[in-house]
């Protein structure tokens, strides 16, 4: 099915006359950032343009409203001038550019920014609040003024690809894939984005069409993102026409398969300018909190082989040194966590305390693996084209922060410093 269904897609571009001019032989793609000689090593603006409860909880909790989870009932469930006013107040405080001046002096060349489907496209009482493209468009400047990449990241689409409030409407179960109309708006955003960037690849290096799509959700999903990242090649590279291709990088998520399910996928000659985002955390599960320190590196550790050998340019677009889901909202506001117990469900592992929050309360052992963690992944990760931890900053879970970990020394001023080089091996 899935091979079929990729095979009329592909034909479906070569009779736009797009596939038979992705690779022409004298003029081949010149990316803004040289992929694949050069390690991409970067931070997710997290929180900003897409608000998560877990990252900023006070703009959850000041609302006084237990109800408000998620962006949508963000605007849905107070008042409009009100949620307006904080949101504003909020994109022009949480990042600024003193923070690509210090992401820039912390060795990193990479930003990758989250942005939802609603700051381009509200329709049918959908109560988001726009405003959103004036900060990436500010974000695309400070970049610039910086010598930072960006990657612009479609982190939201209509109905929700995943369910999850992130996505920005938490749901039981993703609706995009289920309405055409869902697809052709997000088709419509992507070939937007492409065209107001395709000019800057010199800056915006890549566009992500679409943020984890829950293909563990089924075939329903999985085939509509198959052909969506048809659509999306199409729409990232050729901009212009079918006549002339532009320089961004088309950045797909593995949609939470394997990699090895996409092999052969949209790979080079026939397609230029493809690279895969996987995602890698350990604390979404039962077993992984449960891991051990040592089985937390181990298990980093262990997927060298898989990013060195896939025959895409691979990223690590998403990843943390935090090992637990103790963050205050990390499952969903009002949701406990696996590893103390309280979410349902649960078993036990340990206490929260001292392992999340401000760093303060982080023990010199704790520290010390946080920074061993934190270097086996990205030593393993750099083993593909790279890495974007998840995330710069947040209000007090510093365990994820990059920029809490730079202050607490977990983190290296220099990302290639490396006090235990040889933690896998």
């Amino acid at each position: 099915m899935a091979f079929s269904f990729g095979r009329v897609a592909a034909l479906s571009l070569l009779a736009l006359g797009l596939l038979a001019q992705a690779a022409p032989a004298d003029n081949p793609i010149s990316p803004g950032f040289p992929i694949g000689s050069q390690k991409v090593r970067g931070v997710n603006l997290g929180g900003w343009l897409v608000l998560e409860p877990w990252i900023t909880p006070s703009l959850f909790d000041n609302t006084g409203n237990p109800d408000i989870i998620d962006e949508w009932t963000f605007g849905q469930l107070q008042d409009r001038g009100t949620a307006t006013a904080k949101l504003t107040n909020h994109w022009n405080t949480w990042v600024t550019e003193s923070d690509f001046a210090q992401i820039a002096a912390a060795g990193l060349n990479h930003v990758r920014i989250p942005i939802g489907f609603w700051a381009f496209d509200v329709s049918g009482g959908e109560p988001y609040i726009q405003g959103q493209l004036a900060y990436l468009q500010k974000a695309i400047t400070w970049a610039r003024n910086h010598g930072i990449k960006v990657i612009v990241d479609l982190h939201g689409a209509p109905g929700s690809q995943n369910g999850f409030d992130n996505s920005g409407h938490k749901v039981s179960f993703p609706q995009w894939q289920s309405s055409q109309s869902n697809i052709d708006r997000t088709n419509a955003i992507i070939k937007k984005l492409a065209s107001m960037f395709a000019d800057q690849s010199d800056v915006v290096t890549m566009i992500a069409p679409l943020n984890e799509p829950a293909g563990f959700d089924g075939s329903d999903i999985l085939n509509a993102v198959r052909q969506y990242w048809y659509d999306s090649y199409g729409n990232i590279r050729f901009p212009y026409g079918s006549s002339r291709q532009s320089n961004t990088i088309v950045l797909l998520h593995d949609a939470f398969q394997p990699l090895s399910y996409w092999n052969g996928f949209q790979t080079a000659p026939n397609w230029q300018g493809v690279a895969m985002d996987t995602h890698i955390y350990q604390m979404f599960s039962q077993a992984e909190v449960s891991r051990t320190n040592q089985q937390h590196i181990s298990s980093a550790c262990s997927h060298a082989s898989d990013l060195s050998s896939f025959d895409l340019w691979t990223i690590v677009g998403e990843w943390t040194p935090a090992a637990t889901d103790c963050a205050k909202y990390l499952n969903g506001r009002g949701v406990g966590a696996r590893y103390d117990g309280t979410f349902a469900g649960s078993t036990r592992v340990g206490s929260c305390t001292g392992i999340t929050g401000k760093s303060s309360s982080f023990s010199a052992s704790y520290k010390t693996f946080l920074r061993q963690y934190w270097e086996a992944q990205t030593i393993t990760y750099e083993k593909g084209a790279g890495w974007i931890q998840w995330t710069w900053k947040t209000e007090q879970a510093d365990d994820w922060s990059y920029q809490a970990g730079l202050a607490g020394g977990w983190i290296p001023q220099n990302p290639t410093d490396r006090q235990y080089p040889n933690i896998c091996g």
